[in-house]
């Protein structure tokens, strides 16, 4: 497949070609892949909660015997120490869940089933993903303010590097340029969100952007449009709740084929003159005795 790639001023300089964007779309794996990726939060309370008291071991239950809880009428529980005067002690129980201060009974452990997804599969997924937000009909499916319009541009969107080198008001009169109708979609806005959520820490919403793409090796911050390098791209990233609009630098798209097509390695035959194992063939043929 050749693409083309625009520089600075927004016009095409050269093609090249690359089978990053030739996967067939499956959207099943793309959702699992999503869902896999997702972070959660493990709910539970802190470790050790209520455990950590020195009760365990105070109490003797044993007659005659200093520290006991023998003829004082007391529940056999484990009891922690606020002072003593002789063989007196005011106790209070302490640690298991019958008392003021224990811990839970039978508390949420913590623990995130997460979903194991195969190397291959995950490769699949990656790919299909770069399929799907090529497609201008996705795009407009996840979009709906471009439902109506008519979208000219032509996906996917590779820059040359040297867009990175652009101030943050260059840089959006550049994507103003090249993006056309998809630039109202493609800048982070910011507002104050509708209903009580203002009171339960949400106060603002903001929509996803324009995703930029760089290489590896390459850094560059603005505020207002998401970047990320090529290493740590997500299929997430790419297509959770839809298509995404996304513009790669030709560094990423190298990265991202290096990182694409590198081969598994087969595991090596292990050889018998190591290990002095005779094969089964060598075995069954018998043996023929040279003639002097």
């Amino acid at each position: 497949m050749k693409i083309q790639i625009l520089n600075i001023t927004g016009k095409k300089i050269r093609e090249i070609e690359t089978n990053l964007f030739e996967e067939p779309i499956r959207e099943d794996i793309i959702y699992k892949v999503v869902e896999a990726e997702r972070l959660k939060q493990p709910y539970s309370p802190k470790y050790r909660a209520g455990m950590d008291r020195s009760a365990s071991g105070n109490v003797r239950h044993k007659r005659h015997s200093w520290k006991s809880d023998r003829g004082r009428g007391l529940s056999r529980i484990p009891r922690k120490i606020f002072w003593r005067r002789g063989t007196n002690f005011s106790w209070q129980g302490a640690i298991i869940p019958s008392v003021r201060g224990g811990r839970r009974a039978h508390p949420p452990k913590g623990h995130v089933n997460l979903k194991k997804i195969n190397k291959k599969e995950l490769k699949k997924a990656l790919l299909s993903a770069l399929t799907y937000i090529s497609s201008i009909k996705e795009i407009k499916k996840k979009y709906s303010s471009l439902k109506d319009k008519k979208i000219e541009v032509k996906l996917p969107i590779i820059v040359e590097d040297k867009v990175l080198g652009l101030n943050t008001k260059d840089l959006f009169k550049f994507l103003k340029k090249i993006l056309g109708n998809l630039y109202e979609v493609a800048i982070q806005k910011k507002a104050i969100r509708a209903g009580k959520g203002k009171l339960r820490g949400r106060k603002y919403k903001k929509n996803a952007g324009l995703l930029l793409v760089i290489g590896k090796n390459n850094k560059k911050k603005i505020k207002g449009i998401e970047i990320i390098n090529s290493d740590k791209l997500l299929v997430s990233d790419l297509a959770s709740n839809g298509a995404r609009l996304i513009v790669f630098t030709e560094e990423a798209i190298k990265d991202l084929e290096g990182l694409m097509n590198t081969n598994i390695k087969k595991p090596k035959e292990k050889s018998t003159e190591s290990t002095g194992v005779i094969s089964k063939d060598t075995q069954d043929k018998p043996k023929i005795k040279e003639k002097k």
